[in-house]
């Protein structure tokens, strides 16, 4: 027993450190340098701007399911007619144009399902589409930002925060809306229109 208490008080003596090294330790503890406080949101921006990237609902083009020029009966996506109503003013110009939404689930935009899909046919050929999604409203700025970014080849603090985006590609014009109301979810409408530029256009008044 003698021999093991001595051995302990031995080993004891090897693990104490003298109270000059307790004191440089704890020193060394206060002032070695933290990472920097990361606040609740700090990353959201490149969050939102590398979903934008990488995930393929934040293109607009998904949701050309039909090109545009097709013949209504010609559609390869089955759809079904929607019934809009108009006032007295537009109901003449909407009398040749008629919008359907698919009879299955409508393609993905900025990573959600739409709330509202739809098909437009002027004198049976489609011109136009139109989608619209909810988004928190908290994020939905952010998140409009990157994808207008996206659609526009710039990047989003060159875009800012506004609540519109408008472009083309090609022969298609896009025009995008953010609409914010109070706590209420936040919509961004997508509007697609078949609209050849101008210079390409072909103007018969022109020819002899």
């Amino acid at each position: 027993m003698a021999v093991a208490a001595s051995l302990v008080r031995a080993g004891a003596r090897r693990l104490a450190l003298p109270a000059g090294v307790g004191v440089l330790l704890a020193l060394a503890a206060c002032t070695s340098p933290r990472s920097p406080a990361r606040g609740p949101g700090r990353d959201q921006p490149v969050a939102d701007a590398a979903a934008a990237a990488t995930d393929a609902s934040y293109d607009w083009h998904g949701l050309v399911l039909v090109p545009f020029g097709s013949l209504l009966k010609a559609s390869p996506v089955p759809l079904h007619e929607v019934l809009q109503f108009h006032d007295e003013t537009s109901r003449a110009e909407a009398a040749d144009k008629d919008c359907f939404a698919t009879a299955g689930a409508p393609p993905r935009f900025l990573g959600r399902q739409p709330a509202q899909y739809l098909l437009c046919f002027d004198h049976d050929r489609l011109n136009r589409i139109e989608a619209a999604v909810e988004l928190p409203a908290a994020a939905a700025p952010r998140v409009f930002a990157a994808a207008c970014a996206l659609w526009l080849k710039t990047t989003p603090s060159a875009v800012g925060s506004g609540d519109a985006c408008e472009g083309r590609d090609g022969r298609v014009a896009f025009s995008a809306r953010l609409g914010l109301l109070s706590d209420d979810p936040a919509t961004v409408s997508m509007t697609l229109t078949d609209s050849p530029p101008s210079e390409t256009v072909h103007d018969a008044s022109s020819e002899p």
